[in-house]
């Protein structure tokens, strides 16, 4: 993973990538895979000493397995290996990458192509993203997530938000912060994975501490919400992404949907105002309002079956089932993690944007600096 845009000064360590890894391999439901792999960040480039230094930043990941695959994955040709050994794919899993990338890429082999459209791939993301969290943290915004729904199964929000929502959500196998569904989330996916089936679900993305006016309504491609979007829905397996309300406001009345304004000068980071509700999950116009970040994701089940659907064999056109690759059951609590980062490397990105500096003193600097001044229209009217 190469990460360039951190100023210098950033105090970071492997402890605060490494600590974020560990959680992505997390979560009732995981598979055999997260026996064998124990990620941790090795940081070779960008640090010295402790702190960031302005240039671009490196991590490597080691993946443990490696080991088992140095004929199937080899670089140079292996013309004695047969095809149990190449670990060759040819019956496309339905919901994959598999089938459509070897279409584009013209590949006799799946394996070409889904060991590229691994989620694996997501241990680099949450690698950058641990990154980009220390830096906002520093910067007065903090990130979390809780699961939501696990298949059929919902968990309601609590009524006010733990001080520590990440700490609160870790507590649970399944990241949930309602203790009354999660027995049933458990017994939907232990039934699923039963019957060699999978399940999806939804979390929420949560971050808190932003200031006014990240992002802009001025061109298409700065919009904040079309940015979290993107990058929330670029997570393998990610079928939809809401903010705040999402499409509940589609069958509301504007009366409704709408959050009202205050004035409430105590409330730097929003301007001296305030939303008397959070409909709007943060965001108007395409630019943060300064109320929480509140970003909820669906997730589809996971396509790589025990029990396989029906496929075609790509060297004959008969029909055959689809390949049984290893697999978890449900993976929700651990993309979660994964939002996580995403959601930081979209708000980092933006705060640099809009804040600049070559050190995090002057980035610091220049928030505050711009803080005192959206604030003066509310101090104003004392």
């Amino acid at each position: 993973m190469i990460l360039e845009g951190i100023p210098a000064g950033l105090a970071l360590s492997h402890l605060d990538i490494g600590s974020d890894l560990a959680r992505r391999q997390l979560g009732y439901g995981r598979g055999g895979r997260m026996a064998i792999e124990k990620d941790a960040g090795e940081i070779l480039s960008g640090v010295r000493l402790g702190e960031t230094l302005g240039s671009p930043i490196t991590v490597w990941v080691r993946n443990r397995d490696h080991a088992n695959w140095d004929v199937a994955m080899s670089a140079e040709p292996q013309p004695e290996a047969d095809d149990e050994s190449l670990r060759r794919v040819y019956l496309p899993r339905p919901g994959h990458a598999d089938l459509v990338g070897m279409l584009k890429y013209d590949r006799a082999d799946a394996r070409d192509i889904l060991e590229r459209s691994s989620a694996r791939e997501t241990s680099a993301r949450v690698a950058a993203g641990a990154v980009a969290r220390r830096l906002l943290g520093d910067l007065g915004v903090a990130i979390g997530s809780h699961v939501t729904r696990i298949g059929a199964e919902t968990a309601e929000s609590p009524s006010t938000w733990p001080p520590d929502l990440n700490e609160a959500a870790d507590r649970s196998e399944l990241r949930c912060l309602d203790s009354q569904a999660e027995p049933r989330m458990r017994e939907a996916i232990d039934a699923a994975a039963s019957v060699g089936d999978t399940l999806g679900g939804e979390f929420e993305v949560i971050a808190t501490g932003l200031p006014v006016g990240l992002g802009s309504h001025v061109s298409w491609d700065r919009r904040l919400d079309g940015r979290l979007a993107g990058a929330l829905m670029s997570i393998q397996a990610m079928k939809g992404v809401e903010i705040g309300l999402g499409f509940e406001a589609a069958r509301r009345r504007g009366s409704d949907v709408h959050d009202e304004i205050a004035v409430d000068r105590s409330r730097e980071r929003t301007g001296g105002f305030r939303r008397t509700r959070n409909h709007a999950g943060g965001l108007e116009g395409g630019t943060s309002t300064g109320e929480p970040l509140v970003a909820r994701v669906a997730m589809k089940p996971l396509s790589s079956l025990t029990r396989p659907l029906a496929s075609v064999d790509v060297r004959s056109g008969q029909a055959a089932e689809a390949v049984r690759e290893r697999s978890d059951v449900c993976a929700v609590p651990a993309a979660a993690v994964v939002g996580e980062a995403m959601v930081a490397l979209v708000l980092a990105d933006a705060m640099v944007e809009k804040f600049g500096g070559d050190s995090l003193e002057e980035t610091r600097a220049n928030l505050e600096s711009y803080l005192r001044r959206v604030g003066e229209r509310a101090r104003g009217w004392e």
